[in-house]
C-alpha cells in the first residue's frame, strides 16, 4: 500500500498535495473533486486512490489500472483566473512534470504525445484528463486527473494505443512513494514559471515531442484528418498540413502513421 509518511518526506511544495486525500478504492478521483457538495475549495489538493471502479480517460474512455500498483490521483485548483483560463497550459505543464520526473529518476526517455499522452518506446504510460466547473460561462475549478502506467506487469483488453509501465521499461519494481513527490515538486515548479514565460513550456513541450515533422492521422468527432504534424502554436493547439495548407486542430486523437 502507499505510504503516507514517506511520500510526505520527499514533498516539497508550497501549496501542490498540502491537503493530500487518500483512498483505498474509489469511482473515479477526478469526480470526487469536481463534486460540489463535497465543498473541497482548496487550491493544490491532491486526492490518490489504489483503485478507481470508474476510472475514465479522455471521450469517457475506461481507463484500466490494478490496485496498488500504479499512480491514479487528481489536483484540483481554484481561485486563479489566469491559470483556470489557460488550460493547455496547464494541460503541457502536468505533462512535462510527469516526463521529467521519469527521466530524472529513472533515465529512461519519455516522449509527449499531443494532447495529453505520455509514451515510453512509443507505447502509452501515462494520460491526462483535465476537467473544468463553470458557472455563468466562468470556470470556477479545474481537475487535472493523471494515471500512470507504474508497476503493472500485465495489460489485457484492447487499448487505442499500446500500453507499457515503468517497470516493464527499467525491468525492475519503482517506488510509486517517491515517484508522486517529484511529480508534484516538478508541477509547482512548472506552474510558477507559467506566470512569467508561456513560451518556455510551449518550447519544452515541443522538444519532447519526437512526433513533429512526421506523417499523422487525427481522428476528430465526427472524421478523420490525415496530414504532417507541423507545429504547436503559442496557445497550445496542433497545426496540420494537409494538402489544403495548414489546419488548426483543437481537440483529437492523434496516431501515428
Amino acid at each position: 500500500m502507499f505510504n503516507l509518511e514517506s511520500f510526505g518526506i520527499k514533498l516539497n511544495t508550497d501549496f501542490i498535495g498540502r491537503n493530500f486525500i487518500y483512498f483505498e478504492e474509489i469511482d473515479s478521483t477526478n469526480t470526487y473533486l469536481l463534486n460540489q457538495e463535497n465543498k473541497i475549495n482548496i487550491s493544490g489538493t491532491v486526492v490518490l486512490a489504489e483503485f478507481q471502479t470508474k476510472g475514465r480517460g479522455r471521450m469517457d474512455r475506461v481507463w484500466k489500472s490494478d490496485s496498488a500498483q500504479n499512480l491514479t490521483f487528481s489536483i484540483l485548483f481554484v481561485k486563479n483566473k489566469s491559470l483556470l483560463e489557460s488550460l493547455n497550459f496547464l494541460n503541457f505543464s502536468a505533462a512535462l512534470a510527469v516526463a521529467s520526473s521519469i527521466e530524472n529518476l529513472y533515465q529512461l526517455k519519455p516522449e509527449l504525445k499531443w494532447p495529453n499522452d505520455i509514451l515510453i518506446n512509443r507505447k502509452k504510460t501515462c494520460g491526462i484528463l483535465i476537467e473544468t466547473v463553470t458557472t455563468k460561462n466562468e470556470i470556477e475549478k479545474v481537475v487535472v486527473g493523471i494515471g500512470i502506467n507504474v508497476n503493472q506487469s500485465q495489460f489485457t483488453g484492447e487499448y487505442n494505443y499500446p500500453p507499457t509501465s515503468i517497470r516493464i521499461q527499467l525491468g525492475k519494481e519503482v517506488e510509486r512513494e517517491r515517484l508522486l513527490a517529484e511529480i508534484l515538486n516538478n508541477f509547482e515548479h512548472y506552474i510558477n514559471k507559467l506566470k512569467t514565460n508561456k513560451d518556455n513550456i510551449i518550447n519544452e513541450w515541443k522538444m519532447r515531442c519526437k512526433m513533429m515533422g512526421e506523417k499523422i492521422s487525427v481522428r476528430l468527432s465526427n472524421e478523420i484528418k490525415y496530414g504532417i504534424f507541423d507545429d504547436i502554436d503559442e496557445n497550445g493547439f496542433l497545426l496540420l498540413r494537409t494538402k489544403n495548407g495548414i489546419e488548426k486542430i483543437t481537440a483529437g486523437d492523434l496516431m501515428a502513421n
